[in-house]
């Protein structure tokens, strides 16, 4: 699978609080998360981020709490992959839980910049940026876990296999 899109730029530290703050955790309807993502970090963003855009971040993203509301917010909104240096652990879990597709690369977090256009293979891990030309590797995911991402998450990935026997 090759992404491909323009970057929003996030910084260290971006907790699932700022992804979708918890004011509107009374919803678990993806538009109504989508139209609050990331709006403490920057209030433009849902109203402006595209579908297909990557967003880029530096360490810890999506650190706090749990909530799954986090990474579902982030996929409503359009975003089609977040590099970041490092995940909080229960965020990449929640990410692939819910189908979207994540990538550590630390190089990648500290270099690319906002507006930049980046292509991602997801199979092979390798980062391009399109503005740049400059080539970053991280580390591709196991077949199962690319798998579960085309699936568009656990639930269907899981109902899928069910239905083959």
């Amino acid at each position: 699978m090759v992404i491909k899109g323009k970057v929003w730029r996030f910084g260290d530290d971006i907790d699932t609080d700022v992804i979708i703050p918890a004011r509107y955790l009374n919803t678990s309807d993806p538009k109504e998360l989508a139209a609050h993502c990331m709006e403490d970090a920057d209030p433009e963003f849902a109203r402006r981020v595209q579908p297909g855009e990557i967003i880029v971040a530096g360490n810890n993203f999506g650190c706090g709490s749990s909530r799954e509301h986090a990474p579902l917010a982030i996929k409503a909104a359009g975003v089609s992959c977040v590099v970041a240096a490092t995940f909080a652990r229960i965020f990449f879990r929640n990410a692939f839980n819910i189908g979207l597709p994540i990538l550590e690369c630390a190089e990648a977090a500290r270099e690319v910049k906002a507006g930049e256009e980046l292509e991602i293979n997801l199979e092979e891990g390798k980062i391009t940026n399109l503005t740049t030309g400059r080539v970053y590797q991280a580390t591709p995911f196991p077949k199962f876990m690319q798998e579960l991402i085309a699936a568009g998450g656990l639930i269907p990935y899981v109902r899928s296999r069910l239905n083959r026997g």
